[in-house]
Parts: C-alpha cells; sequence; structure tokens
C-alpha cells in the first residue's frame, strides 16, 4: 500500500463545510451521525472536531480503508466505532433511530489512488476495482466470464458508453487468446474499439468502461438503490440525511427517493390520510455543485451533486 502523506493529506472530503452546515441542526444537542461511506474519515473528522457532543458510526465495505480512517480518528476515542459492511445494512448498523446521514458515494480517494487495486485507468495495474477485496469476483473474472450480450448491457447501463457493442466485442474476441488481467490491457481495448475521431475529445476514453465494470463488480447501485430509503428509515423525526453523488446513475436514484418521500402520495382529489403525508423535507432546492474555488483546489470535486432531507414525521 502507498503511504505517502497522512491520511489528511491523501484526502480532501468534497463540500465539507456545506456538509457540516446541513448537519449541524440535528447534531445540535449531540446524538449520532452514521458516515454510510467513511472512506478516510474527512467528513467524520470535521463533524467530531466541530461538534464536541456527537458521536460517529462509520460504515465501509473496505477493510483498507476503515484502518486509516481508525488511525485517523484515533484521538476521538469512544466517540468513533467503525464497522466493515456495506451501507445498504445501515438499520442493522445504527440498531435504532439516528439523528444525521451523511453519504459520500462513488469511488473513494484511496481506491483511486492505491494503484494495485486497479480503479485506475492511468495506472496500469491486476484488473481488480473490488471495494471489498474479501468478497465477490473482480474485474479480471467478470471479463472472463461474461458474454458479449452481457458485457454490452454493462457497459451501457452503468457507463453510458455508445461503443458498448464494439468494446464487448473486443473483450470477447481478446480473451480468446489473452486473458485480460490487467488495467493496461483494457484501456487498449477500449482504444481499438473507439473510432479515432471520438478518442479526440472527452478525456480519457476508458473512463466510462471503467466506471461500468466497477459499478457492475461492486453492485454499486442495487446497494445503492436499497441504502438510501434504509437510510431515510433509520433517521428519527428532525434527523437529517445529506448525499453526495458524483455521477447521474447515483443522483438518479437519490433524487427519486428524496422525491418520492416527499411528496403526498394521496390519490389526487382525495383527502390526504395521514399514510399519505410526506416523511421528508428537502433542504436542496434540486441539487448544489462545488464552486470554482472548491473546484480550482479539489478536482474530485467537480462533478458533485450534493442533496439533502429532513425526517420531519415517522413512518405511517
Amino acid at each position: 500500500m502507498n503511504t505517502s502523506g497522512t491520511t489528511a493529506e491523501r484526502h480532501v472530503p468534497v463540500l465539507a463545510h456545506r456538509c457540516l452546515e446541513l448537519l449541524r441542526p440535528a447534531l445540535a444537542d449531540g446524538g449520532t451521525l452514521v458516515d454510510a461511506t467513511l472512506g478516510l474519515g474527512g467528513h467524520s473528522e470535521l463533524v467530531l472536531t466541530a461538534l464536541s457532543a456527537v458521536r460517529v458510526v462509520g460504515i465501509d465495505r473496505d477493510a483498507a480503508a476503515i484502518a486509516l480512517a481508525e488511525e485517523r480518528l484515533a484521538p476521538f476515542g469512544e466517540r468513533f466505532l467503525a464497522v466493515h459492511t456495506t451501507y445498504d445494512r445501515i438499520g442493522e448498523v445504527a440498531g435504532g433511530a439516528v439523528d444525521a446521514v451523511l453519504m459520500d458515494l462513488g469511488v473513494s480517494s484511496l481506491q483511486l489512488d492505491e494503484a494495485g487495486r486497479g480503479f485506475a485507468y492511468a495506472k496500469d495495474a491486476p484488473l481488480d476495482m473490488r471495494m471489498d477485496v474479501t468478497a465477490g469476483e473482480g474485474a479480471a473474472d467478470l471479463l472472463a466470464r461474461a458474454d458479449e450480450a452481457e458485457l454490452r448491457t454493462i457497459l451501457y447501463r452503468w457507463g453510458e458508453e455508445k461503443f458498448a457493442p464494439r468494446i464487448a466485442r473486443e473483450i470477447v474476441r481478446t480473451r480468446s487468446t489473452t486473458p485480460i488481467e490487467r488495467t493496461g490491457q483494457l484501456v487498449e481495448i477500449v482504444r481499438r474499439s473507439i473510432p479515432a475521431a471520438a478518442r479526440r475529445h472527452g478525456g480519457n476514453p476508458a473512463k466510462r468502461t471503467f466506471q461500468a465494470i466497477r459499478i457492475a463488480v461492486n453492485h454499486e447501485m442495487d446497494i445503492l438503490a436499497a441504502a438510501v430509503p434504509a437510510a431515510i428509515d433509520a433517521l428519527r423525526p428532525g434527523g437529517r440525511i445529506v448525499v453526495l453523488a458524483y455521477h447521474s446513475l447515483e443522483d438518479r436514484i437519490v433524487k427519486q427517493e428524496f422525491h418520492r418521500r416527499s411528496t403526498s402520495s394521496a390519490p389526487p382529489g382525495l383527502p390526504e390520510l395521514d399514510e399519505h403525508r410526506p416523511t421528508l423535507r428537502l433542504l436542496t432546492r434540486g441539487a448544489e455543485k462545488a464552486d470554482e474555488t472548491e473546484i480550482a483546489a479539489n478536482p474530485r470535486s467537480a462533478s458533485v451533486r450534493l442533496r439533502a432531507a429532513e425526517r420531519i414525521r415517522e413512518n405511517p
């Protein structure tokens, strides 16, 4: 593992002070924040420092991230607890109503920066991409197993890759003679599959393919679709949830669940009964973005979309 620099230096949390501003009213008297995507602990550190009566429970499926976050947050003692699991199990982890939930979605700084994890298309490395290296199949296994139709679906659905048929066909052709086991091989396959004119614009042409395969390997969208309602259900009335998404697939899931929970379900023309009333109040108008100053200081914030809501009543 590359351990150059402190954990704090390696990870700059996105929109950290805005997250704190939105979470603070729910934590003003202390209570518990569930940092459902602990990562390297940047957001948790800010909350623990700013709000001295708050306890943080951090969830992450990446054991390496937990180890680094625990080291970083050790000075806070029993105010911090880390749990190694996926964030759709937030209800089990919380064990009762909590005051706030933070979700910082997508791939973490640690996973991108550690070449050996295989997440980065700019670094040649073994093709793994698992967020939890103790479970499931890696990217190389997926590329060896999936047929052309499944690969095409993965690239279309999770990467929104318009050249998905060409790339899927080239993966199958290549693996018939040579196992695809390294990120550099996959980058070259994508380069060969995309017309030269399309490669000249929009950054590295492998970006969408790597995103799609990473999402498929880690079942990210299925877990997120279960995690957002579970997080809302874990909140007490007056509790708050803040979610940072980094691409349209993530943001769409968050937006739809927030809309569903903040809108009356009463049929048109009929009285609104208790069970029809919203359980959320939206705290942001649409999705907030990072400003130019933050993007300049932290380029990973360029694509962020922040949404927040407050729980206003119990479930019916």
